[in-house]
């Protein structure tokens, strides 16, 4: 590599950096294992940045990368992905009934979506990133019709789980 493509690399990983926090904010249990799947997810993007042909937009490429180097590194561990969400933490102007009752559902919706499956998981952010199911598709690698019918379960699951949650069944 260049000198030249490398100060490209390291623009790019800068501006789309929000694009590897978010993965590993979904699959590390912790700090430092959000820490070491950040370097890990750079590395493998460096090793594949060589090879980039642009035949899909910079963030797919990213978002395809960064979730399979998730996704193999908790089948190398072998552990279930256990999410750790800060606890609630009351804000002087959070004291009427409504926004307590907002952020009370927020962390139902984390405990729940704690408990997906990897590829869920992935599924569920790139939703909420508001990427259509194209975009998903190329991220993912899984058909379109498919990804429709795996949405619609998940969502069935998560209201599942999060009226489990709320009523501690």
């Amino acid at each position: 590599m260049t000198i030249a493509s490398e100060q490209d690399f390291l623009l790019l990983v800068k501006e789309h950096q929000g694009i590897i926090r978010k993965v590993c904010h979904l699959y590390g249990r912790n700090d430092a294992d959000r820490d070491d799947l950040y370097q890990e997810i750079v590395i493998q993007l460096w090793k594949a940045f060589g090879s980039f042909r642009g035949d899909a937009k910079i963030s797919t490429w990213m978002y395809r990368i960064a979730l399979n180097t998730a996704i193999s590194n908790l089948r190398k561990q072998s552990r279930k992905v256990a999410l750790s969400f800060p606890e609630f933490i009351p804000r002087d102007d959070a004291d009427s009934y409504e926004e307590k009752l907002k952020e009370e559902k927020l962390q139902q919706m984390y405990a729940a979506i704690s408990r997906l499956t990897e590829v869920e998981k992935a599924i569920v952010m790139l939703y909420l990133e508001d990427k259509s199911y194209d975009e998903m598709e190329d991220i993912l690698g899984i058909g379109n019709g498919a990804l429709r019918v795996k949405m619609n379960r998940i969502k069935e699951k998560l209201r599942s789980l999060t009226k489990a949650e709320a009523y501690g069944t």
